[in-house]
């Protein structure tokens, strides 16, 4: 996130509806993360953690894939320009934005920007799949027995 929020406001490129939904999905992960260190539950509430950071990698996951396949797809396909997220949540109901900012449009068909020749939604993925195979990984093996 800090580096997202580098990009966005040093080198100023500002991040698209569905870049937005990313957004939100790692930080519900982190927050998940740091409550559940710091809570230290138990083998049930360790299996609830674990799958309430797999649920949000999931959702985290299938939002930068819809947007690494938006940014995939040939000129002539991508749908065009909508408002901005802004404006949307001032006119439409919840869901219908959450509808409208997951079919993606023009503006999210843009690369910007690139790090060893991957986008920001497929470095997003690649971090979403990891923090979520980590959650589910510690919050549901068995725990070692202390000495």
């Amino acid at each position: 996130m800090g580096y997202a929020l580098y990009v966005q406001h040093v080198l100023h490129i500002e991040p698209c509806p569905l870049c937005i939904f990313q957004r939100i999905a790692i930080i519900a992960i982190g927050i998940m993360f740091l409550v559940a260190a710091l809570h230290d539950p138990g083998k049930l509430g360790a299996r609830v953690y674990g799958a309430l950071i797999g649920l949000a990698a999931v959702a985290g996951a299938g939002v930068a894939a819809r947007h690494i396949y938006i940014q995939h797809l040939p000129a002539d396909q991508v749908p065009a320009c909508g408002a901005p997220l802004e404006q949307l949540l001032q006119v439409l109901p919840m869901r219908q934005v959450i509808e409208k900012v997951l079919r993606g449009d023009g503006e999210c068909a843009k690369i910007d920007w690139t790090f060893v020749g991957l986008s920001m939604p497929e470095w997003v993925l690649i971090v979403v799949l990891t923090l979520g195979i980590a959650g589910l990984w510690v919050n549901l093996r068995e725990p070692r027995r202390q000495p």
